[in-house]
């Protein structure tokens, strides 16, 4: 029963460095929009791009799913209160999308509505009308990621294997022991 088990680790390791070999998809720009180049989108915030569009939530998360392609890949929604902390602290947010690839990273989404602003009040909305290079948009998308190096998903991998091992040894033993 131990060669099985060794055997099995063998393999899922070397399928598990294989995954953490391979850096973080590439995130292309949002198609039919236009990349700001305001302060805060560009060299400011690091692994930040912004983008004013017409493309609506389905839209614009459709696009990102569609282009951040791994076998693992989970999507998760957060309160866009949450935008933030994870992106900056001045930031407007109608939505907080965010794709985690397990021990590589993750990357945000985050939408700005103004039409749909849910922080002010809807007769109040038209003094946040996005106008970026003097036409109007709909919605302003920013784009963080938080990529880790090959050192930390090694680390990260290995340590969380190691501790899942040794709960499962003592519980093992623990079992043997009240028999």
């Amino acid at each position: 029963m131990n060669k099985v088990l060794i055997i099995f680790l063998v393999i899922f390791n070397i399928l598990a460095v294989t995954y953490l070999s391979v850096p973080l998809p590439h995130i292309p720009d949002l198609t039919n929009s236009v990349r700001s180049t305001l302060p805060g989108d560009t060299t400011q915030l690091k692994n930040v791009s912004g983008y004013f569009t017409n493309l609506s939530r389905t839209e614009v998360i459709t696009f990102y799913k569609a282009n951040l392609n791994g076998p693992l890949r989970i999507q998760l929604n957060h309160p866009p209160e949450k935008a933030k902390e994870v992106i900056t602290d001045t930031i407007q947010s109608y939505y907080l999308e965010e794709f985690v690839f397990p021990f590589k990273g993750s990357v945000f989404i985050n939408g700005y509505d103004w039409q749909n602003d849910v922080f002010t009040k809807p007769e109040k909305r038209i003094a946040n009308k996005l106008i970026y290079n003097g036409a109007e948009y709909q919605s302003k998308i920013t784009v963080k990621s938080y990529p880790t190096t090959l050192v930390q998903r090694l680390i990260g991998f290995f340590g969380s294997e190691i501790l899942l091992i040794a709960i499962c040894w003592c519980y093992q033993s623990f079992l043997k022991k009240h028999e």
